[in-house]
């Protein structure tokens, strides 16, 4: 079992950054690909960014890239999404994932365990 908890999310104008953390506990978090996803009132959860279990390959959805960047800290078992330039159309729950294997992924069925969200809204 993996335990996942975000923080990080808040209230941000147009433009501002934020940087979300995801703790894991339990199994080795090193064991595990990790991602982010988000959800929106009222649409479909998407997907954000993953990383690998090294961190040595990242994956990013194109409405992020260039604004977001994913990392992780396998030492204190933490996952890092840092936001740039953020836009009102980045408000939504920000969910931490772990997929069991090397290899993240863009789909959020293949990912084991969830953290419960952290809100983030972008004022305009």
């Amino acid at each position: 079992q993996v335990q996942l908890v975000e923080s990080g999310g808040g209230l941000v104008q147009a433009g501002g950054s934020l940087r979300l953390s995801c703790a894991a506990s339990g199994r080795t978090c090193s064991s595990y690909a990790m991602g982010w996803f988000r959800q929106a009132p009222g649409k479909e959860r998407e997907f954000v960014a993953a990383i690998s279990w090294s961190g040595g390959s990242t994956y990013y959805a194109d409405f992020v890239k260039g604004r977001f960047t994913i990392s992780r800290d396998n030492v204190k078992n933490t996952v890092y999404l840092q936001m740039n330039s953020l836009k009102p159309e980045d408000t939504a729950v920000y969910y931490c994932a772990a997929r069991a294997g090397a290899w993240g992924s863009y789909y959020y069925y293949e990912y084991d365990y969830w953290g419960q969200g952290t809100q983030v809204t972008v004022s305009s």
